[in-house]
């Protein structure tokens, strides 16, 4: 059984890889020190189970696994975080609370042997779903651009737009693919800043100059750089409650 231990303290990952000692039929296939050395990691590598931190420099645990189009099966060890352990409990194979000893670790690795892997992916789906609904995790959107990740703050997001399984997210220097859900941006995204004008798009209202009518009872919005996102008769109702009209 392949393992890939993501941590960015060295202390850390040695405890995994010594209580690792002790399960002879796991494989260490790499360690590493933060989200983008991991995605590359489980990529190359194709692990049955990771160990995972949440709070990491450059992306954190839950933004590394958005990432990955068949996430692997997860031990999450982290400190102490109020909602993680939420999403944690209702979703994740298991969770290690730093500082843990060889029992508690023994415990969820034969958690994970017992329980059948095919479910792990849709479990870690559910578990990001589940965590997306802290605040902490919806000040940015971590896409992948190519072989890069790009890091945006959600106030540099023009608008969002439906595109099939995915969601165009439009910034200034053009748009970036997330394979996310317009639900899913409506339900986690600050509602007093971004607003859902259409079935297929949801503007920042902080890039609105002016609201047109067009054709109908629809509209369109007018944002700074010109560009014109349609306002269905719904979504004109919700930008003027958010805009005090």
């Amino acid at each position: 059984m392949k393992v890939v231990i993501i941590d960015d303290e060295p202390l850390a990952r040695s405890i995994v890889r010594e209580y690792l000692q002790k399960h002879p039929q796991i494989e260490i296939m790499q360690e590493c020190n933060d989200g983008f050395e991991g995605l590359k990691a489980i990529q190359q590598h194709q692990p049955d189970l990771i160990f995972l931190d949440i709070q990491m420099p450059k992306i954190n645990g839950f933004e590394m696994l958005e990432l990955i189009e068949q996430p692997p099966a997860v031990i999450f060890a982290t400190a102490f975080d109020e909602f993680a352990i939420k999403a944690f409990e209702a979703h994740a194979i298991d969770y290690l609370l730093k500082p843990f000893n060889q029992e508690r670790f023994d415990k969820a690795i034969n958690k994970f042997t017992e329980q059948k892997t095919v479910t792990a992916e849709k479990a870690t789906r559910e578990l990001l779903e589940t965590a997306s609904q802290s605040p902490s995790q919806n000040n940015r959107i971590v896409v992948k651009n190519g072989s890069k990740i790009k890091i945006i703050p959600v106030h540099e997001v023009q608008y969002l737009e439906a595109a099939d399984d995915y969601v165009k997210v439009h910034t200034g220097e053009g748009y970036f693919l997330k394979n996310k859900t317009m639900n899913h941006f409506e339900q986690t995204l600050d509602g007093q800043q971004f607003v859902r004008s259409h079935r297929s798009y949801i503007v920042n209202v902080q890039q609105i100059t002016r609201i047109d009518p067009y054709e109908k009872d629809n509209h369109v919005a007018i944002l700074r750089s010109g560009i014109k996102v349609p306002v269905s008769r719904t979504g004109y109702v919700r930008l003027r409650e958010v805009l005090g009209l």
